[in-house]
């Protein structure tokens, strides 16, 4: 009988970014005893700095050899930057632009700091065009650097005539606020707010935040949970089960949720997850799934009831008696942004009416060409009113896509039955009050070409905001869910006023590009209560067997540092192996029994789990007990 010493298992984290397995395949070891795991030690805060723009011409630009090239050293709040840039793309065909702490090498162990900042490439013939993307990063020695792989395409960094590499100049700027540090590792979001976040798979920010907002519609999570599904579906092949699974999870579970399941169900493989996809569309493609898989059922229709509104398009003659109409449905809205203050603006540029005169007069039939008006007016709205802003628009001056930066306000009170119902059609009820207040308020943080999600929201519609950004959920107050996220400019607090008396101002990246509002006479039936009984029987079993198996394994990894497994071989272990010749050792070691032991356990302790396994056989050579010459070498490994 013989007897082997395993390591104890790799301790990561089950769910990471990048796909992997950390379990173990053959035998599972018999545990021996528990241990409590260690406690965390919490990170050290500091105050909030000043905010500062560091402006870093770049001469010679075209002959710059190198692949890396920094810029001079600057000082925000006591620390040390500097950029970083990668003039020929980090492997990639774009400018590369990172934001460096300058003296990473030398700080001492354990070092953090955290900062919210920016990184801008100047047109320096039309400054409204520079290209300008913010972020932020707690930096630590294993990411010293942050920023952006794929800032701007080469060949447009590089053409002159678009203005960024002038005289073989490239103007680059950074603005960078110090802020405190944030304590990613012992924030406990279920326990600070009540409510749990998802895990981002590397680009699924944008996913996230739509999850989390129809999550928060309790009549559409109620009705997700009474979709019929088996025991027998798997989440990765039903999208239904997966987003009740996802549900599930959000409301009982205590740490972040996974969304893996739900994306394969989607068809996405892990390339899918890491593609920036568009949330409006995402957001129809799952309604219209959803709405099919609910028809013959009991919750048949409940998209449409929560989402779906009516609009009537019309051509109306000036000078004769002839007007045609078409009824279309809609399930979100999408509201100019640009030249528009505010949401009521948008609405008024909507139902806008457009002449139809000189060469661009209607044929109405048996009239012939006729002067006209067209427009458009609302025969109801839903009771979950969602509005898609239009930030990102194409620019046929420079042959791209834009985001829109400008300012753009949004109520907490939406009412659309203003100035005596002016969006509403001749055949609406007007009996209906359309008076709406604010859900939820989904904001985009950066530029065109990439950037982060998140939502503010409140679920229950009570005063208490909160942010949920991947898997950190916090409590927020009205100004910075509303007034925020407006866009448009903000100046900068003076660091030397008495020096410098003009005002810095900045543009905001981070606005609102979707809104959600809940009719007031509807909000008791959508705000209503969800619990266990709402969810099919089949589906509690599985998941609390999840959940227990998940905890198992946590706590299984949490201690394994203070275990090893040890394997025994008995007689007829090699008895089994010995005369064939499919294994080079003289026993099968996966085929044999596993102890999962402290490594502190006494040896008589650990021979007395199991007599049946220890019998008293001695030592040919030497006649001493074979079991205790096995304990020694054990103790010599």
């Amino acid at each position: 009988m013989t007897m082997m010493a395993t390591p104890p298992l790799d301790q990561e984290d089950e769910e990471m970014l990048v796909p992997h397995s950390d379990l173990v395949e053959g035998p599972q070891p018999m545990e021996v005893s528990q241990v409590e795991p260690a406690s965390t030690v919490e990170n050290q805060q500091v105050e909030d700095p000043p905010s500062m723009r560091f402006t870093w011409p770049i001469e010679n630009f075209s002959r710059l050899n190198t692949k890396k090239h920094y810029s001079d050293i600057f000082i925000v709040g006591g620390y040390k930057w500097r950029i970083l840039i990668f003039p020929k793309g980090n492997n990639v065909d774009h400018l590369s632009m990172y934001l460096d702490v300058a003296d990473s090498a030398i700080l001492p162990y354990g070092w953090l700091r955290y900062a919210q900042f920016s990184l801008a490439v100047v047109n320096q013939i039309h400054p409204k065009y520079s290209i300008r993307k913010d972020t932020q990063h707690q930096f630590n020695a294993r990411e010293s650097d942050w920023g952006f792989t794929s800032f701007m395409l080469l060949s447009d960094l590089y053409d002159p005539s678009r203005g960024y590499l002038v005289n073989d100049v490239v103007i680059v700027e950074a603005e960078v606020a110090v802020r405190k540090i944030q304590d990613y590792w012992s924030y406990d979001s279920k326990k600070e707010t009540g409510y749990v976040g998802l895990k981002n798979q590397g680009a699924t920010c944008y996913m996230n935040s739509l999850l989390q907002t129809l999550y928060h519609i309790p009549y559409f999570r109620k009705a997700v949970y009474h979709m019929p599904t088996t025991e027998n579906d798997m989440p990765t092949g039903s999208i239904p089960l997966a987003l009740q699974s996802l549900f599930y999870k959000l409301q009982y579970n205590d740490t972040s949720v996974a969304t893996k399941e739900l994306t394969k169900s989607f068809g996405w493989d892990t390339y899918d997850s890491f593609m920036q996809h568009d949330v409006q569309e995402l957001n129809r493609v799952l309604s219209e799934k959803l709405e099919d898989k609910m028809k013959g059922t009991v919750v048949e229709g409940t998209i449409q009831q929560l989402f779906e509104g009516h609009h009537m398009n019309y051509i109306e003659c000036i000078n004769v008696d002839y007007k045609s109409t078409r009824k279309e449905s809609f399930y979100d809205l999408q509201l100019d942004v640009k030249g528009c203050r505010d949401v009521y603006a948008s609405f008024d540029k909507y139902v806008e009416v457009e002449r139809l005169e000189g060469d661009n007069k209607y044929h109405a039939e048996e009239h012939g060409l006729q002067d006209a008006k067209k427009g458009v007016l609302f025969i109801d709205f839903p009771p979950v009113l969602q509005l898609q802003l239009k930030r990102f628009e194409y620019d046929f001056m420079r042959d791209t896509m834009v985001k829109i930066n400008d300012r753009y306000e949004f109520p907490l009170q939406l009412d659309l039955d203003r100035e005596n119902g002016k969006y509403l059609s001749p055949e609406a009820d007007r009996s209906v009050r359309n008076l709406y207040t604010l859900h939820s308020v989904l904001v985009h943080s950066g530029g065109v070409h990439g950037g982060h999600y998140y939502a503010f929201i409140r679920p229950t519609l009570s005063d208490q905001w909160y942010k949920f950004d991947d898997e950190r959920v916090t409590k927020e107050d009205m100004k910075r869910a509303l007034e925020e996220q407006y866009g448009g400019e903000e100046e900068l607090p003076q660091t030397n006023p008495g020096l410098n008396n003009i005002p810095f101002k900045f543009t905001k990246y981070s606005n609102a590009y979707m809104l959600v509002y809940i009719r007031e006479s509807d909000k008791d039936k959508i705000i209503c209560n969800v619990d266990e009984k709402d969810i099919a029987e089949h589906l509690r079993i599985r998941l609390k067997k999840e959940q227990e198996e998940k905890e198992d394994k946590r706590r299984y990894k949490a201690q394994a540092h203070l275990f090893t497994i040890i394997k025994v071989a008995r007689d007829e272990d090699l008895a089994e192996q010995i005369g064939k010749d499919i294994y080079f050792d003289l026993v099968d070691h996966d085929k044999v029994r596993s102890f999962r032991v402290q490594k502190q356990t006494a040896f008589q302790a650990f021979k007395a789990l199991s007599p049946a396994m220890f019998p008293a056989y001695s030592c040919y050579a030497c006649r001493m007990p074979l079991i205790r010459i096995a304990a020694m070498h054990v103790a010599c490994n």
